[in-house]
């Protein structure tokens, strides 16, 4: 470190050190320099790029703070690396109060990719923690977390990509899912959280996606098997909901419903109000048996715009395109073009243009999961190209797909073709790969193989879920080490770990972790019940 100090300030003083003049690359792992991923964080600087050898498991309750952080030309990046083919783990949590969680990412500018987080199905433990801004997790499997799988707090979190992962077998009954994230509306304005070519499944409660995120781009994944809804994406819990409008742009994407719930609710959930509008375009959409309405607006929705979508019921007649619970304010927009309807299903607005509306839209092998489009299907050369309307504008959004997702497999994406004429849904004929078997064995690599689908514990009762009264928390806390004592209670702040909305839908799950900063501790964003944040999400 001394060495590589002296020589960046020679370089600054004859003006040639370059904006990585400090950047190394510290090994980790077996036979090298470092044990543990946390034995390199007092010497990361930007630029810098820790290597994890993959066959080994790791302690979690790994914080990266804001003095790890990168700078947007020059991120920190945690990698892991294969071993006889197999990802670095990361498992377990600390033992102070606080620290229930596997990694924390209160950090900007930093990549963390080629990881399994394992968690031990303890429904107090949290897997990853999003507390940053340009935070970008890649190429990562979780499963077996018993709270939420990834969790972004409400305050003092900005963007996060999230790409090319796998979440399987995390959540608990109603309020904790396999992801849910949220930004700060007050800190990082504008924010995004992006969800591309992942693979979503199975999850053990809640929902497979909720977002309170300012802005949602959900592009070419594959999500299914959620215990409720596999998109939830609604207001902000904690802030001012005038603050901002939350809008989501869900493309290319296949989703699946096995349970008895809605593919998708938008709008809000009794306890944030997104008043956002929304853009479905080139879906592949799945109903189960079970599972009666494909898109849920709750409370005030300003637009719902749909093209190029294929919204089918397997097994079952009947069901609904949508419906409003709770609508409030002025009724939504409701318009779009060329989307392929099944025979049956209702509520579908006369506002939709070119709707195609048929028995059997032509897929591959719907049974075994191949939802491709055949060589005699109606859905090819059938959409529409113009996909935003000026009825309510859609800001920069993702017109058509440019990928497929992932066929039930990690790595299974790939370039969609682009035809003058799309074809309708996820797939464009010839594109894709035959999907995969989804599994939730622990500790297996579910891209390669595994049994069967399975579905999460489905509800008893075609009722709405009602949240209850809301929970309380102890005063925030601070964090002072990754590992070291125990953290100091903060003056400023009593923890909001979710105000969990009495009124309509499938209630509101929260997620306010409202931290703010401390007086005593200048410069550290505060990590204020984190360790409470899960229990707070429960009833």
């Amino acid at each position: 470190m001394r060495d590589r100090l002296h020589l960046t300030i020679a370089l600054i003083l004859l003006g040639l050190a370059p904006k990585s003049a400090l950047a190394e690359t510290f090994e980790v792992g077996p036979g090298k320099p470092y044990a543990t991923i946390q034995d390199t964080l007092e010497l990361l600087q930007p630029g810098d790029v820790v290597e994890v050898q993959g066959d080994h498991t790791y302690p979690g309750d790994l914080w990266f703070r804001e003095e790890h952080s990168g700078t947007s030309d020059a991120p920190v990046t945690v990698r892991g690396i294969r071993v006889n083919g197999k990802r670095p783990i990361i498992a377990g949590v600390g033992t102070e109060q606080w620290h229930d969680m596997i990694v924390l990412f209160q950090v900007s500018n930093f990549v963390f990719e080629g990881f399994e987080i394992v968690g031990d199905g303890d429904t107090a433990h949290t897997g990853l923690v999003h507390k940053g801004d340009n935070v970008t997790l890649r190429d990562l499997v979780v499963h077996g977390v018993g709270s939420h799988g990834l969790l972004g707090t409400d305050f003092d979190s900005g963007s996060l990509l999230l790409e090319r992962s796998e979440f399987y077998d995390n959540g608990f009954e109603l309020y904790d899912h396999q992801i849910y994230m949220a930004t700060d509306e007050s800190v990082y304005p504008g924010s995004v959280f992006r969800m591309q070519f992942c693979y979503v499944h199975d999850g053990a409660g809640g929902n497979n996606v909720k977002s309170r995120a300012e802005r949602n781009e959900i592009y070419h994944n594959w999500i299914e098997g959620a215990v409720y809804h596999e998109l939830d994406l609604i207001g902000p819990d904690g802030q001012d909901e005038d603050l901002a409008r939350e809008d989501s742009d869900v493309v290319g994407n296949v989703l699946i419903k096995r349970s008895e719930w809605r593919i998708a609710r938008i709008g809000g959930d009794g306890t944030g109000n997104t008043k956002g509008r929304y853009r479905f375009v080139n879906n592949t959409m799945v109903l189960g048996e079970s599972s009666d309405v494909a898109i849920g607006l709750q409370f005030t929705v300003e637009s719902l715009e749909l093209h190029n979508n294929v919204i089918v019921r397997l097994g079952g007649a009947g069901g609904e395109l949508y419906n409003h619970n709770d609508p409030e304010g002025p009724e939504p927009l409701i318009f779009g073009s060329n989307n392929w309807v099944q025979e049956g299903l209702t509520a579908v607005p006369a506002t939709l243009t070119g709707t195609i509306v048929g028995a059997d839209p032509g897929f591959v092998d719907a049974a075994g999961w191949d939802f491709r489009p055949r060589d005699d299907s109606p859905l090819l050369e059938a959409g529409a190209t113009a996909t935003a309307l000026d009825v309510a504008p859609f800001v920069d959004p993702l017109l058509l797909p440019d990928h497929v997702p992932p066929a039930r497999a990690l790595g299974t994406e790939g370039p969609r073709p682009q035809d003058a004429t799309p074809d309708i849904g996820a797939y464009e004929l010839g594109s894709g790969a035959e999907p995969g078997e989804s599994t939730s064995d622990s500790g297996e690599e579910t891209s390669d193989s595994g049994e069967g689908p399975t579905s999460g514990d489905e509800p008893t009762s075609g009722d709405e879920p009602t949240s209850g009264e809301e929970p309380t928390s102890g005063p925030g806390e601070e964090p002072t080490s990754d590992g070291g004592e125990e953290p100091g209670p903060s003056e400023t702040d009593g923890v909001s770990a979710g105000s969990d909305g009495a009124t309509g839908g499938d209630g509101g799950d929260g997620c306010s972790c409202d931290t703010g900063r401390s007086p005593t501790a200048p410069g550290l964003l505060l990590m204020v019940g984190v360790g409470v944040l899960a229990r707070r999400r429960r009833r």
